[in-house]
């Protein structure tokens, strides 16, 4: 006889909640035993980063951009920070959470990027943003305009103008344990709206940094006699518990970059594009693994850092890739990509 609707229930729901549970080859063994389908989780689980780092090379004729929430310059530098900036050796490095309070003097930083610029926030050892480039910038600005609130404004934004484009990197308010700072994350986000809107008016835009957002919610489900049940979304692991609860996957947050994206208000505006989600549509990788409780091991992490694009720059985007092996120097993996042409 089979399993009534409310037992079965039960019984994935138990199953389910096994993928914050003890172990990775646990999760794959109860998801394969109700035919739910989850790959393999293969991450590196290393606590510095190896002196030795290779890439491939890069595409001849293309500028390179890396951006990597470092969860504070200091803490990263004694766990291998310049062996990756040495292998990536961007054109223009965008990092987020410096958490530094006064520019840094790092002499190799500095001939590796003469032109370095950072947005330090007002409250001591928090936040933090910098833009480091090898380019010499047209100009720069540190303000989200109209914000009412420089203090909410200070080290999260940084803007590089550039010949054929801007570059925007961001480290975007979180919406905070019970969302107690959603409102704030909100004010910033319309705003921010209107400021990349503005920008993309005049030139191309590139948009990075840690977005504080988990944009998607399509993602893997189990096959189930009631419809299919949601397990994991496709930029964060256990969404059903997390909606509407958990800071960077509420409907206010997704719907704000979803607006940001395909601009429903204004058909006749430009678009955007979430360049990685772009190029791999059905892809589960994640650039945020939380410290606690193993998240790493289990896989249990979540997309937050990003490229958007002006839609009409898609087409020059060679390659864009998480650079899942480098772990260990922060609780965030880099994001690279690569673009056709001169900035």
């Amino acid at each position: 006889m089979p399993p009534s609707r409310k037992s079965f229930k039960r019984k994935i729901d138990a199953n389910l909640s096994e993928t914050e549970g003890p172990s990775t080859s646990k999760v794959l063994k109860k998801a394969r035993t109700e035919n739910i389908s989850v790959p393999e989780i293969s991450q590196p689980t290393n606590k510095v980063l190896p002196v030795n780092i290779t890439f491939p090379p890069r595409e001849p004729g293309t500028v390179r951009l890396a951006t990597w929430n470092i969860c504070g310059l200091a803490a990263s530098q004694k766990k291998g920070f310049k062996y990756y900036v040495e292998a990536e050796d961007p054109d223009i490095l965008v990092l987020t959470e410096t958490k530094v309070n006064d520019v840094p003097n790092d002499p190799a930083l500095t001939k590796r990027f003469p032109y370095a610029y950072w947005s330090i926030s007002s409250k001591k050892s928090y936040s933090g943003t910098a833009i480091l480039s090898k380019h010499e910038p047209l100009s720069v600005t540190r303000v989200l305009p109209g914000h009412p609130d420089p203090s909410h404004v200070k080290g999260r934004i940084i803007t590089l103008e550039f010949e054929n484009f801007y570059v925007v990197g961001t480290y975007v308010v979180n919406a905070g344990t019970d969302l107690k700072t959603l409102d704030e994350k909100k004010e910033w986000n319309v705003h921010f709206d209107a400021y990349i809107r503005d920008l993309d008016s005049k030139k191309p835009v590139i948009w990075t940094g840690d977005l504080n957002v988990a944009p998607t919610e399509m993602g893997m489900y189990c096959n189930h006699p009631f419809g299919p049940r949601l397990i994991t979304a496709a930029d964060l692991a256990n969404p059903k518990k997390k909606w509407n609860k958990t800071a960077g996957y509420t409907e206010a947050e997704t719907t704000a970059f979803r607006k940001i994206l395909a601009s429903p208000d204004d058909i006749s505006a430009n678009k955007f594009v979430d360049v990685w989600r772009q190029l791999h549509p059905e892809d589960r990788h994640y650039t945020y693994f939380s410290y606690r409780f193993n998240c790493r091991t289990k896989g249990l992490g979540w997309r937050l850092d990003m490229f958007v694009l002006s839609e009409r720059m898609m087409e020059r985007v060679k390659m864009c890739e998480i650079r899942s092996e480098i772990y260990g120097a922060s609780d965030h993996c880099p994001l690279v990509m690569e673009i056709e042409g001169k900035l």
